[in-house]
């Protein structure tokens, strides 16, 4: 089992910049890992994710302003988001695909004009 708890969230005017945080309970070395995002009345959609050996992946709508980072000494895994948009405001939730997959709770992003 493992527990993800996101931070790092909160409220910054479109061309912001937010820093995420996904601290996890146990170890995510041999887990992908993964950022999603839901806008209110909106589906869950696929942001970035990282491998194992850190190759990364990013949503078309977020390629070249958010940078997806991982420490596995901290079990820690990072969304850089620069250049916000308000339609990047959603919830963003962190995702351990290990043997089993693992979400948080997630953490509020509001971007505004």
């Amino acid at each position: 089992q493992v527990q993800l708890v996101e931070s790092g969230g909160g409220s910054v005017q479109a061309g912001g910049s937010l820093k995420l945080s996904c601290v996890a309970s146990g170890f995510i070395r041999f887990c992908g890992m993964e950022w999603y995002r839901q806008a209110l009345g909106e589906e869950r959609e696929f942001v970035s994710s990282i491998s194992r050996i850190g190759t990364t992946t990013y949503a078309d709508s977020v390629k070249g302003r958010f940078t997806i980072s991982r420490d596995n000494d901290k079990n820690t895994l990072y969304l850089q988001m620069n250049s916000l948009k308000t339609d990047d405001t959603a919830v963003y939730y962190c995702v351990a695909n290990c043997a089993s997959n693992f979400w948080g709770r997630g953490t509020q992003v509001t971007v505004s004009s």
